[in-house]
């Protein structure tokens, strides 16, 4: 960026928005899509955000029933120029629900002395140095952190701080040239994807877009699991105990043979790196009927549909195996991984990351992550969507801290991009 706000201006938009964002309690809550949002709070924060949006320029907002607010900040080109690529930035509006309080209380601990925090005195609620090393980097900076009851929220909403100041930016300097910028602020990111799942793609017509759904400073993602769901269901037959020999049929039982005909290693706790798994997520039984629910990830997506295949052959043995017994099998498709939507065409988008950071002087980080954002769900769409870091630490925990310099780098990054993409075109 070879014009805008100097660093004070900007360290203090993206502090005070992002303490803003916060103030609002927006928590959704697992229910596998049958309400979206989950949550009203999640309503809340999209119609701040609409006000918002509006204020700065934006054009085309529209809130949907989903509560899903796309927009896009026009254009604006230099002499000469006759076009630019319209990329576009999503973020999602809701934070997690660990049993924690869903109101954040958050303070600055200025010029981090590298010693324990006082995150609660009244409750003597700590975070101890020796217990998060994470901490020794960020010595001399300003942090940002919970009082020990709630996540601090940075997940997602130091991006949403970092998109909407990197749009009063450009709409407030009419030195900044762009093409088009659009955005989208979605719902229920944390429960599935559900928010992104539920997008109108004809209001977010772009070259490629990007998430800022990542932590440490530096961080760039463009691998993800490929992910599904399958739900077992096993219909037992009931009976008395006094009359149960060779009648009954113990659904309970069925589902134990199941899960012991998967591999043992090939599980979360298992694995690492691109290594997938299929995890036997959850079991509900009683006496007539029992469902177990798989969790199916990989990043190659062949392994992966390999393990689907897998899961149905199972399926099948046990039915004829037992029967007497009903198998049901429901699977579905989560999230794809981002690496599967590059092309020659599109993969510039990632390169572009890589520009701003050596631009800025940041250390890339790249990592294959085990799991998926609204970009993992996006690029199945054919809109390739990368991510990269937020400056935040320690997600879904009550030991979140958010490093404002790492906020301030993230924002950076946006500008530059931004720039280097209209510079390119």
């Amino acid at each position: 960026m070879k014009e805008g706000k100097n660093m004070k201006d900007l360290t203090q938009e993206l502090t005070e928005r992002f303490y803003r964002y916060i103030g609002v309690p927006s928590q959704s809550e697992p229910n596998g899509g049958t309400q979206v949002p989950s949550t009203k709070g999640q309503w809340d924060m999209a119609k701040l955000l609409q006000k918002e949006c509006e204020e700065i320029g934006l054009v085309d907002l529209h809130l949907s029933e989903h509560c899903v607010l796309t927009g896009r900040l026009p254009a604006r080109l230099g002499p000469n120029k006759k076009s630019a690529p319209a990329i576009g930035f999503c973020a999602h509006l809701d934070t997690v629900d660990v049993n924690l309080s869903p109101v954040v209380h958050a303070h600055t601990v200025e010029n981090y002395d590298g010693g324990d925090i006082v995150l609660n005195r009244e409750k003597n609620l700590v975070m101890k140095a020796a217990e998060h090393p994470e901490l020794k980097p960020y010595v001399g900076q300003n942090l940002i952190v919970t009082d020990g009851t709630s996540v601090l929220g940075s997940d997602n909403k130091a991006a949403i701080a970092n998109v909407m100041t990197a749009l009063h930016t450009l709409a407030s300097d009419s030195n900044l040239y762009h093409g088009d910028i659009y955005v989208a602020f979605v719902p229920d990111e944390e429960c599935g994807l559900y928010g992104s799942k539920n997008m109108d793609f004809s209001r977010f017509p772009v070259d490629f877009a990007y998430t800022i759904d990542s932590c440490e400073l530096g961080e760039v993602v463009y691998e993800t699991f490929n992910a599904g769901t399958a739900v077992v269901t096993i219909h037992g037959v009931s009976a008395h105990p006094m009359s149960a020999k060779g009648v009954l049929l113990n659904p309970t039982l069925l589902a134990v043979d199941f899960m012991n005909l998967f591999d043992r290693t090939e599980t979360p706790e298992c694995t690492e790196g691109k290594e997938g798994y299929i995890w036997c997520q959850a079991v509900k039984s009683n006496q007539s009927v029992a469902e177990v629910t798989l969790n199916i990830r990989d990043h190659d997506k062949a392994k992966y549909e390999e393990k689907k295949a897998r899961i149905r052959k199972y399926v099948d043995d046990m039915a004829k195996k037992y029967p007497r017994a009903r198998f049901e099998l429901d699977m579905s498709d989560t999230y794809g991984n981002i690496r599967d939507a590059l092309t020659d065409e599109n993969g510039k988008a990632i390169d572009y990351i890589y520009e701003a950071m050596k631009e800025l002087n940041i250390t890339p980080k790249t990592i294959a992550m085990r799991g998926g954002t609204d970009g993992s769900f996006i690029s199945t769409k054919g809109i390739l969507t990368p991510n990269y870091f937020t400056g935040g630490m320690n997600f879904h925990s009550p030991y979140e801290f958010l490093p404002i310099p790492s906020l301030v780098k993230s924002c950076e990054t946006t500008l530059t991009i931004i720039n280097l993409v209209y510079e390119g075109a």
